[in-house]
C-alpha cells in the first residue's frame, strides 16, 4: 500500500542535533540549533514563567477546548506586546490576533489563508532565510521566490537591490520578512531603512508578512517591534506571526500567535472568520497551557516586570559572547574584519565559514554549526567560546 512513499531525508538541523548527542567527545560545543541556552549550557527555566505555572496549579479547575481563535486574554496580551498598550489599532477593530501553535503554526494558517484568498499571489523571501519559511508556504501551495538581502562581501544588507526588487514586483504579491534578529544571517534593517521600505510597499500594494520569533533579544522588546508599529502608523494591511518559545524559553509549549492588521473592521471581522475555517480544518484550537502562561505572564504587573529582566540578562548575555568571539578572533587571525559579529543581533549569526570549513570545525573540533555557516551564538558561554574561538581561527587561517 505505501511502497511509493518516498523516504523523508530529515530536517538538517535536527538530524545534526541528533549527531551532536551522539558524539562521546566531552569538549564538543552545539551552535546548530536556535535555542537559546544559559552560561551552563542549559535551557533556562524563566522564574516568571515559573510563577505563571504555580498560579495556573493552584487554580486548578477542568480544561475545556479553548475557541478556534484561542484564549481572548492571551489575544489582547499580544496585541498589547506587538503594538504598546494604548495603540489605536487596539480599540478600532483593524486588528485581529489568533493564539497558534508557535510561531510556525502562524506561519502555517496564514500561508494557508493566503493560497485560498490570494491565489495568484507568489510570496517573496528574503536570500537566505529560514528554511522554513519556504516549506511552510510552498506546502500550501503558494509560489516562493527570494529577493536579495545579506551581503556577504560587506556583512550588511543589500538595501538598494532588495528595494529595486521589491519595488518590481506584482501588486499582491507578498514579503515576508524578519521584523528582526534575522534568521539566519542576524542582519537586520535599520529604522531608518524600515522608514524607506514601508511607504514602498503600500505604494506598490504590497502585502507584507514579518514573521517575529525573537522579540527582545535584538535591541529591547519595544526598539524589536520598530517595524510592526511602523507598519501600523503607515495605514498598510500587513500579517505579523509571533512566538514566545525563545523569549520565554517555552519551545515545547508551542505558545504563538498571528495577527493581521486590516484596512477597517469589516474586513477584519471577515478575515478573522476566514482564519478560523483555517484552524479548525487543521488543528482545531491551539493549547490551552500556552495560552496561560503567555496571559500571567504578561498581562501581570509584577510577573511582567520579572520577565523583562530575565529577557534582558538573556540578551546581554549573547551579546557579552559576540564581544569574546570577535575578541579572540580579531587577537588570532588580525587580518581578518570580524566586526560583523558586533553589528549582527539575535541568536544568530552568518560566520562567513564555507561548507566545508563547517565540516572540519565538527570534524576536528567537535564545534557544530550548519552547513551553510550559521551559528547560533546563544551556544556560546564562558568555558567554550575561547575554544570555539580557537578552532574558528584554525579553519580560516589554514584557508587564507
Amino acid at each position: 500500500m505505501f511502497s511509493h512513499v518516498e523516504p523523508f531525508a530529515g530536517d538538517p538541523i535536527l538530524a545534526l542535533v541528533e549527531v551532536f548527542q551522539a558524539d562521546p567527545r566531552p569538549h564538543k560545543v552545539n551552535l546548530s540549533i536556535g535555542i537559546y541556552f544559559d552560561e551552563q549550557g542549559r535551557i533556562p527555566v524563566m522564574r516568571a514563567v515559573q510563577l505563571a505555572e504555580q498560579r495556573l496549579a493552584a487554580a486548578g479547575g477542568a480544561k475545556p477546548y479553548l475557541p478556534i481563535e484561542g484564549s481572548p486574554p492571551m489575544r489582547r496580551a499580544v496585541q498589547a506586546l506587538l503594538f504598546g498598550a494604548d495603540h489605536p489599532l487596539l480599540s478600532s477593530g483593524r486588528a485581529v490576533t489568533l493564539q497558534t501553535v508557535g510561531s510556525s503554526g502562524g506561519l502555517k494558517v496564514g500561508a494557508d489563508f493566503l493560497a485560498r484568498w490570494f491565489p495568484g499571489s507568489a510570496v517573496w523571501v528574503s536570500d537566505p532565510s529560514w528554511d522554513n519559511h519556504r516549506s511552510l508556504f510552498e506546502g500550501a501551495g503558494v509560489a516562493v521566490h527570494a529577493y536579495p538581502y545579506y551581503d556577504a562581501a560587506t556583512g550588511g544588507v543589500r538595501f538598494e537591490a532588495m528595494c529595486e526588487a521589491i519595488a518590481a514586483l506584482p501588486p499582491r504579491s507578498v514579503v515576508l520578512l524578519h521584523a528582526c534578529c534575522h534568521n539566519p544571517t542576524g542582519v537586520d534593517l535599520s529604522p531608518e531603512q524600515w522608514d524607506r521600505l514601508i511607504p514602498l510597499m503600500h505604494e506598490r500594494g504590497l502585502l507584507p508578512f514579518l514573521d517575529l520569533a525573537y522579540q527582545g533579544f535584538g535591541s529591547g522588546i519595544d526598539a524589536d517591534a520598530y517595524a510592526i508599529r511602523a507598519l501600523a502608523a503607515s495605514g498598510a494591511p500587513f500579517f505579523v506571526a509571533n512566538s514566545f518559545s525563545k523569549s520565554m524559553s517555552v519551545y515545547g509549549e508551542r505558545c504563538g500567535a498571528l495577527t493581521v492588521v486590516c484596512p477597517d473592521a469589516s474586513q477584519a471581522e471577515r478575515v478573522l472568520g476566514q482564519m478560523k475555517a483555517t484552524v479548525r480544518r487543521n488543528y482545531s484550537n491551539p493549547p490551552l497551557h500556552a495560552a496561560g502562561l503567555v496571559t500571567h505572564v504578561l498581562a501581570d504587573t509584577d510577573l511582567r516586570a520579572l520577565w523583562e529582566a530575565e529577557l534582558a540578562e538573556m540578551r546581554e548575555r549573547i551579546l557579552a559572547m559576540r564581544r569574546s568571539l570577535h575578541g579572540v578572533l580579531s587577537a588570532r587571525l588580525p587580518g581578518h574584519d570580524f566586526s560583523y559579529f558586533l553589528r549582527q543581533q539575535g541568536m544568530f549569526s552568518y560566520t562567513g565559514l564555507t561548507p566545508q570549513q563547517v565540516d572540519r570545525l565538527r570534524d576536528e573540533f567537535a564545534v557544530y554549526l550548519i552547513r551553510s555557516g550559521r551559528m547560533c551564538v546563544a551556544g556560546l558561554n564562558a568555558g567554550n567560546v575561547e575554544r570555539t574561538a580557537e578552532a574558528m581561527a584554525a579553519v580560516l587561517g589554514a584557508a587564507a
